[in-house]
C-alpha cells in the first residue's frame, strides 16, 4: 500500500506532465488545471490505499476519464447556453506560454548559448503546435507513450482500447508529426 509520502511524491512528480497533457487536450489553462486537480483528488480519495507501483496507471486512467467528462460537460453546456465571450472582439492579451514559466530543471540548459536556447524554444513551439493539430486519440496515444513513457500495454489500459489500436494511433501520430514538421522546415 502506498504511504501518504509516496502518494504525495507521486503527485508532485506528475503534476507538470499531467497539466501539459490536459492543456494539449482542452487548450485552456484554467480548465486543464481543474482537470488535473480533480484527477489528483480522485486518486487520493479513491485509490490512495493502492500500491505505489499502481499509481501511474490509475492516475493516467483517471486523468483520461476526467478529461472526457470535461468534454461532455462542454458539449452539454454549448447545447443549452450561449457563450458570451463568442461575441467579443477576440483580442486576448494573454499570450503567455506555460512552458516559459516553468523552472529550468536541467542546469546544463542554463549555460547554453542564446542562439541554441532560442532555436530550442522555437523548435519546441513548432512541435507543440503540431501535436495540438493531431486528432484527439492520436494525440492521447502519442502523449501517453512518449511524454508519459508508458509501454503499449499501459497505454492501452489507460485509453481503454487494444494494444493494436495504440500502435496504430502512435504510428499515425508520428507520421503526421514528421510530415508537418518537415513541411515547415524542421530537420529531424
Amino acid at each position: 500500500m502506498a504511504t501518504p509520502l509516496e502518494l504525495s511524491n507521486f503527485l508532485k512528480e506528475t503534476e507538470r506532465r499531467a497539466f501539459k497533457r490536459s492543456l494539449y487536450h482542452v487548450r485552456n489553462e484554467e480548465s486543464a488545471l481543474d482537470i488535473v486537480q480533480d484527477s489528483m483528488m480522485k486518486l487520493s480519495i479513491h485509490y490512495g490505499d493502492k500500491p505505489a507501483e499502481e499509481l501511474p496507471m490509475l492516475f493516467a486512467r483517471i486523468l483520461s476519464n476526467t478529461t472526457l467528462d470535461w468534454f461532455r460537460a462542454q458539449k452539454k453546456d454549448r447545447a443549452i447556453f450561449s457563450n458570451f465571450s463568442d461575441f467579443g472582439s477576440g483580442n486576448d492579451d494573454e499570450d503567455s506560454d506555460i512552458l516559459e514559466t516553468l523552472e529550468v530543471l536541467d542546469t546544463s540548459l542554463q549555460h547554453e548559448s542564446s542562439e541554441t536556447s532560442f532555436n530550442r524554444k522555437e523548435t519546441l513551439k513548432l512541435l507543440e503546435n503540431a501535436i495540438e493539430k493531431l486528432p484527439a486519440r492520436q494525440r492521447e496515444a502519442f502523449l501517453l507513450r512518449y511524454w508519459e513513457e508508458m509501454d503499449v500495454a499501459e497505454t492501452a489500459a489507460a485509453m481503454g482500447c487494444t494494444e493494436g489500436s495504440v500502435k496504430t494511433h502512435c504510428s499515425r501520430a508520428c507520421q503526421a508529426l514528421s510530415k508537418s514538421l518537415k513541411e515547415i522546415g524542421v530537420k529531424l
